[in-house]
This record gives C-alpha cells, structure tokens and sequence, in this order.
C-alpha cells in the first residue's frame, strides 16, 4: 500500500514517520516544493529503520507528482502554518489556492486515491477540495476531528489521572478555536461516565482546553503543533488502508446530517478502505445541536471566501 503526503514540513514529516515506524503502509513518498527538503526528510527516516525495525521504502521528490502515481492514500499537509496569534481562518487565502492545485495534480496520477486534508482552514480546505475535484464525498476526509477528539482525551486523562487509552471521547463541528464541540455528556472512562468522576466546573475547563489546545500550542511553541497531528494522520490512514472500520471524528461532506448541507464539518465516521464509509447519527440534546448548528453557520461563512477560487 503506499501513501503520498504532500508537504513535507513537520506535520508531514512525523506523519510520514509514524507511518513507517508502525508499518501501516509498505511505500511512503513525501513531495515538498522547497528543492531537496523533502528528500532530507526521507533519508532520516529511512536511517532509522535498522534500529526502530521498520520495513517501509520512504522516498523524497521535489514537486514531481510522477513519482507519487498509483498512491492508495494522499495526505495533503501543505500550506503554511499558524503563526502566535493567528486563527486557522486568517489562512484561508493563501492555502486554498494552494489545496486545490496539489489535489488537482494527485489526481492526475492516482485517480483512485483517497485524499486526506490536513491543511487549514481543514474544514474549508476540504470542501475546496471536494468541489474542486469533483470526488466522491467518501473519497475528501478532513482530518481536524481526529486531532481535537485526541487533545479531549488528553485534557480529560490529565483531569482524572487516568490513562488517555482507557478514555472514550469526542469532538464534533469545525475545526477552531471557537467551533469545536467537545461532548463531555458523553465521555467515558471504561464505559462509566466521567462525570461521575469530575464535576461541571472542572470539565467545563477541559472543554474550553481543549478548544484553544492548538492555539496553546502555537503560542509556547512559536508554529503550529506537529507530534499530534501527525500522529492523528496516520491513526486515520491505518483505518482506511487496513480497513479498520473505526469510529473516528472527520470532516466531511453533509447531506442533510445533522441538520446541515453543503458544508464540510466534523462528525462521527465510519473509517474503511473506501474512505468514509458511513456517517454515524448521536442523539445530540438541544444543547448541544444549538452549538453544532452554530458551528456550522461559522464553517458556512468562512466557505464564502471561496468562490472566486471555485469558478
């Protein structure tokens, strides 16, 4: 199975090594523009695999999209990253030109793959990229869920000094500071509720953590965060190139779910080798479809920006 990830900076890079280091693609291809960077990065990684004892070829090119031709898998991670201060929408301009013109090329060489969008905006970029290519909904996954839902758990392990791997938890609605939704009503910690162990107050603190965790991040590290978000990459491409069939939290293309149309946003998936392979329904309470539906009319917003770019 291979996998072509197309920016080759950090989150590229750790994604292309978690993806060697656990074996779940037997060819990893990182292309970047920046001439030779991303054949660096390639080598490294290779030079770890006599003492990590992976077998993946990982290869570098410099923006010749031949070389990823007959990819299972495209993770588009290029743009450029969130600087102190930044919001992922203030990224909009100039990442979109760029999102669509790597899907367009990918295409041209794997027009059977499966994209994966990193790049923010995500959920905006997703949509540039579905509209774009004119792909099956199943076949654009924006990865933003997969981060946020990890960042919940992380909080609410700290919260309870409980194991993350033990925790149950998920994050809906786009991909920002101000519209992911958090649902702590139905977080769980072995199957019991974990508001049977933290009261209101403190998980009320772990939701909003959580919301600002890559704004936390990009502030203490000075750039975007990149361990995680790699790592949550590759969680998502094992489920499709080994059809997992997990759960995981993606952007993705509505049709009337949730309430909502034309908009790609984050929501309970079914991940298999066919991408998206079912859109799980939850009993949301009002509470909660308020925010989702809130969410949703700030997504829809920032999709505006795009229509000179989809003509």
């Amino acid at each position: 199975m291979k996998v072509t990830i197309v920016g080759a900076g950090n989150v590229g890079a750790t994604c292309a090594d978690v993806i060697s280091y656990r074996g779940i693609a037997s060819e990893v291809v990182l292309l970047d523009i920046k001439e030779g960077f991303a054949e660096g990065k390639a080598l490294d990684i290779m030079q770890c695999a006599t003492n990590t004892g992976f077998n993946t070829k990982v290869s570098g090119v410099t923006n010749d999209y031949s070389k990823t031709a007959g990819s299972d898998v495209v993770v588009i991670t290029s743009g450029i990253p969130r600087k102190p201060g930044m919001t992922r929408e203030e990224l909009i301009g100039i990442n979109a030109g760029i999102v669509k013109t790597v899907a367009e090329n990918v295409l041209k060489y794997s027009p059977n793959t499966i994209i994966v969008v990193v790049s923010n905006p995500m959920d905006t970029m997703t949509y540039l990229a579905l509209k774009a290519t004119g792909l099956p909904k199943n076949r654009i996954i924006g990865m933003g869920g997969a981060l946020d839902s990890s960042r919940f758990r992380t909080y609410l392990s700290l919260a309870l000094d409980k194991p993350a791997n033990d925790i149950s938890a998920m994050v809906i609605g786009g991909h920002g500071d101000t519209t992911m939704i958090p649902l702590t009503r139905l977080a769980s910690y072995n199957g019991i509720p974990v508001s049977q162990f933290l009261s209101e107050e403190v998980l009320q603190k772990v939701a909003a953590d959580t919301m600002v965790g890559g704004a936390t991040l990009t502030g203490l590290l000075g750039t975007s965060a990149w361990y995680a978000p790699g790592a949550s990459v590759a969680y998502l491409v094992d489920s499709i190139l080994n059809d997992q069939k997990k759960m995981i939290a993606c952007s993705v293309f509505v049709e009337g779910e949730y309430g909502q149309n034309d908009i790609c946003i984050g929501v309970p998936c079914i991940i298999g080798k066919n991408g998206i392979e079912e859109i799980v329904d939850i009993n949301l309470n009002d509470q909660e479809k308020a925010l989702f539906a809130k969410s949703a009319d700030a997504v829809r917003n920032m999709n505006d920006a795009l229509k000179s770019i989809l003509v």
